[in-house]
């Protein structure tokens, strides 16, 4: 019990000082003087660390979210639409440029983050499918316009940097959808494998030596 105070001391220093190396000018300018990095880099670690957050909730909090997100339907509901809204260009460039907007963008990412940590494993494989199966196809979807675009979409980042983000959208879908498919159909082979195991009333009676 107490080893598992001490970790989860630890964890919310190590969640809180990342938070705070983040918000650093220096940092929070050079994630954004490239597109890519804005997207690619700072939006995950935001989320990583509202995931981190998440794992330190109270427990009666957590008991609340629970009866609030029921299979994580809720959690991952909210995640998919903040993330649809965040990767809109028209928000990247208020981000830059209005500091509200900029902080409703990093509380949105950490509770998206704290929302797909407390409701992955409540969703089960059903819906954890729905859930990628409407982020990736939307990331897709940013990543080819990004990628095709003959023009800028975000005044504040260049047209190499804007095509560089597509093709990196893209391969981010691809991988992610692949991986996921492996690890259902290992779950599937597995609980194959398992309804096909012999009950002891099938193996027969067993034999005693001696």
């Amino acid at each position: 019990m107490k080893l598992a105070q001490f970790w989860l001391k630890w964890h919310l220093a190590i969640a809180g000082l990342a938070l705070c190396l983040l918000a650093l000018p220096g940092a929070r300018l050079f994630l954004e003087a490239n597109m890519t990095r804005h997207m690619l880099v700072q939006f995950p670690l935001l989320a990583l660390i509202g995931f981190w957050f998440a794992g330190a909730l109270p427990r009666n909090w957590m008991r609340r979210l629970n009866s609030w997100n029921g299979y994580g339907i809720s959690g991952l509901f909210a995640s998919a639409l903040l993330l649809a809204l965040l990767m809109i260009p028209r928000v990247l460039d208020l981000a830059l440029v209005d500091g509200r907007i900029e902080l409703v963008k990093w509380l949105a990412l950490l509770v998206c983050g704290a929302a797909v940590r407390l409701s992955w494993q409540p969703a089960g494989l059903l819906v954890q499918g729905f859930f990628l199966g409407n982020v990736l196809p939307m990331m897709v979807v940013v990543g080819y316009l990004f990628e095709s675009s003959p023009v800028r979409l975000c005044n504040a980042y260049l047209l190499d940097d804007q095509e560089r983000l597509g093709q990196s959208l893209l391969w981010i879908a691809a991988v992610t959808g692949l991986a996921w498919l492996a690890i259902l159909v290992r779950a599937m082979m597995r609980r194959e494998a398992a309804t096909a195991l012999p009950t002891p009333s099938e193996e027969g009676p067993s034999t005693t030596y001696g």
